[in-house]
């Protein structure tokens, strides 16, 4: 199922990397810019809840759709980090550790379905928590202003972002903590 309506939303969220940095390069005024970066976050990174949502009402699960979500948003992650690197509004230090956990973790999980074992290293909380950080960060270290004249949004996005890193590696090692009897066990 390569374009069912949950897969044409999935790339979307591919589609819309180009298109943020791009919004970067436009020659109009920086709070303009980060304005328009932090929408367009927004409403492409809601299209991950949506297209689950559709997929599952519209009866249009597939396995290509349960290999692009994540890596769709995976992308769309690690382009704005790098972007939030670019524009010194996000630490190096964090872009690496969350960018390494993304690739580790996709390793382990590929190594994993491939001995078998992919119910040791399914979603958990804490990946959900360490998500749900990572795409309120972003948006506010992209609009990088104050919202509602109230809320800075570059002091608060850079602590959630480095909350977001920690909870990458609390993540990391309760994955790695379930993979590794699996790993073991198969290695004798």
């Amino acid at each position: 199922m390569f374009l069912t309506i949950p897969t044409l939303m999935t790339w979307t969220r591919i589609v819309a990397i180009p298109l943020i940095v791009g919004v970067f390069y436009l020659n109009i005024a920086p709070a303009e810019r980060n304005l328009i970066a932090t929408v367009m976050f927004i409403v492409f990174a809601a299209t991950d809840w949506l297209d689950g949502f559709l997929a599952r009402k519209l009866n249009q699960t597939s396995s290509f759709g349960a290999f692009l979500d994540p890596v769709a948003d995976k992308f769309l992650v690690c382009a704005s980090l790098l972007v939030l690197v670019q524009l010194q509004r996000a630490d190096v230090f964090v872009a690496l550790i969350i960018i390494g956990r993304e690739i580790a973790i996709s390793a382990l999980r590929e190594w994993m379905a491939l001995i078998g074992a992919t119910k040791s290293v399914a979603v958990h909380m804490i990946g959900k928590v360490k998500t749900t950080v990572q795409m309120i960060a972003i948006p506010f270290l992209l609009f990088d202003g104050r919202l509602f004249g109230l809320i800075d949004t570059h002091v608060w996005g850079t602590w959630l972002i480095w909350l977001s890193a920690i909870l990458t590696v609390w993540s990391m090692v309760y994955y790695l903590q379930k993979a590794i009897p699996e790993i073991r066990a198969r290695a004798k």
